[in-house]
């Protein structure tokens, strides 16, 4: 069971950092023939960022940037609950409030990484040369996969 914690609590942090680096670098889709990326805060093309954002859909992108904020939140807030009803709860009970804000975390990532995926995904609104998806795309994927996981177990998990 220790080793169940531990483990859980290894990948919730994991799933917690690259939330947070997936969402302040800007490499979310990078051109194959020129020396830029997109990300969601900066457009940088040789090594030169600027902050204007030319995507024509700027309303989108801020939905997308306020739901991985809110997901990084609601992860940060999980592993705080996580941690104080390990060591509050009484034996037999379930880590229910932290399986349900990790499940909201979530949620706010499906949100945001589909709205992404919707708006700007295809390439054609980035760049004029051939594209592909960043690691800061492929991380939040990852996290999105963990964070279901973890919020899964958490609703399972009974303290013994």
């Amino acid at each position: 069971m220790l080793v169940l914690l531990a483990g859980i609590f290894v990948v919730h942090i994991a799933a917690a950092i690259m939330l947070f680096v997936s969402t302040i670098s800007n490499v979310w889709m990078v051109s194959n023939d020129v020396a830029s990326s997109v990300g969601l805060w900066k457009n940088c093309t040789s090594g030169d960022c600027t902050d204007t954002l030319t995507y024509g859909e700027e309303d989108a992108l801020k939905a997308v940037q306020a739901f991985m904020i809110l997901s990084i939140i609601f992860c940060v807030i999980s592993l705080v609950v996580f941690v104080f009803q390990l060591f509050t709860m009484e034996k037999g009970n379930r880590f229910f409030l932290s399986g349900s804000t990790m499940l909201v975390c979530w949620f706010c990532i499906l949100v945001g990484v589909s709205i992404y995926t919707h708006h700007y995904a295809h390439g054609e609104k980035n760049f004029t040369t051939p594209n592909h998806h960043g690691y800061c795309f492929i991380l939040t994927w990852i996290c999105f996969c963990f964070t279901f996981i973890i919020g899964i177990l958490y609703m399972v998990l009974r303290k013994k």
